[in-house]
């Protein structure tokens, strides 16, 4: 059994990986329904939270059903991500999660998230202030390193893991690199072969298939692996990957129904969670994922992408579910 300090995350846990207006409470709660072990939310500001920014502290929101769960914070000021997981902590999650892996420009350029691949001293002060300041495992995830010529990923994690920090999510890429090319698992590997690593190594990085699951869980040995852009949209891949784990079967993809039924569900929970207007908004990028597959769809996303309206979106579902009577 893995574990994240004291908590039981599974034999091999199935982690969805965060990401910006993607993994909120409405789309963690349906991949947990359908496999995920373990949750993360989005990424937040430690500034934010600081400042009392609406935005910030509504992502610290999840249900019950979402636990075990991860807050996941980031930022380029060590006091600020003090306060920020002090914070975190009163919404009782079971762990913090610092990033320090997001290379989007925005958040580089003020010094957060893999900035600090840059600055590894200030990478492991930071991380030894948060641990001492709460009283919850502390875990991080990041890349390989800031680019090809600095692949320093397992003195990284040797360092992180003598400051403290519980388990390491580690993305098989550089910064530089973004999220293009193809993800490099090798270093991955070698920092779970590493006899001085003792807590849990997950690997992260073009896992698209449950046959891409079972190829890296056998050849590197990590102790779990994170899911992102191949679960947009695509909750069933968690139920598919513990499908061939467990009984060595693939499994049928979902029918319409059922796809069209996960989506209802989707923007139901979503509109009580933001309201309409942004349910509308960001829903947009999840319609080609669930519907990836089926003839014909293309006429039914256009409609789907340009509908403006709950109910025009649910008189679309409703053709499309009698499309192929």
């Amino acid at each position: 059994m893995i574990r994240i300090g004291n908590i039981e995350v599974g034999e091999f846990p199935l982690i969805l990986a965060p990401m910006e207006d993607v993994t909120d409470s409405p789309f963690r709660s349906i991949c947990k329904k359908f496999g995920a072990d373990l949750l993360i939310t989005e990424f937040i500001s430690s500034e934010g939270l600081i400042r009392d920014a609406r935005k910030s502290k509504k992502k610290m929101n999840f249900e019950e059903m979402e636990r075990p769960i991860g807050i996941q914070i980031f930022g380029a000021n060590v006091e600020s991500m003090i306060k920020a997981t002090e914070m975190a902590e009163m919404a009782a999650p079971e762990f913090i999660d610092l990033n320090f892996g997001c290379p989007v420009r925005k958040v580089v350029m003020r010094g957060g998230g893999a900035a600090l691949l840059l600055d590894i001293p200030k990478m492991i002060q930071m991380t030894v202030s948060v641990v001492r300041s709460t009283s919850l495992p502390v875990t991080v995830k990041t890349r390989l390193g800031w680019d090809k010529q600095h692949l320093e990923i397992i003195e990284i994690a040797e360092r992180l893991q003598d400051a403290g920090i519980r388990a390491i999510s580690i993305h098989g890429r550089t910064k530089t690199q973004l999220y293009g090319g193809k993800a490099d698992w090798t270093l991955i590997g070698k920092v779970k072969e590493n006899q001085r690593m003792k807590i849990p190594v997950f690997g992260n990085g073009d896992i698209d298939s449950p046959e891409k699951a079972l190829e890296m869980k056998k050849r590197y040995g990590v102790d779990g692996i994170l899911i992102g852009r191949a679960a947009v949209g695509n909750p069933w891949i968690f139920r598919d990957i513990k499908s061939l784990f467990s009984i060595n079967k693939k499994l049928s993809p979902p029918t319409l129904e059922e796809r069209i039924e996960v989506v209802r569900s989707h923007i139901r929970k979503s509109i009580e969670y933001k309201g309409e207007f942004y349910t509308i908004l960001e829903l947009r990028k999840f319609y080609s994922g669930y519907f990836k597959g089926i003839p014909d769809f293309k006429p039914f996303r256009m409609k789907l992408v340009t509908a403006n309206a709950i109910s025009g979106i649910e008189s679309i579902l409703s053709e499309l579910s009698h499309w192929d009577d």
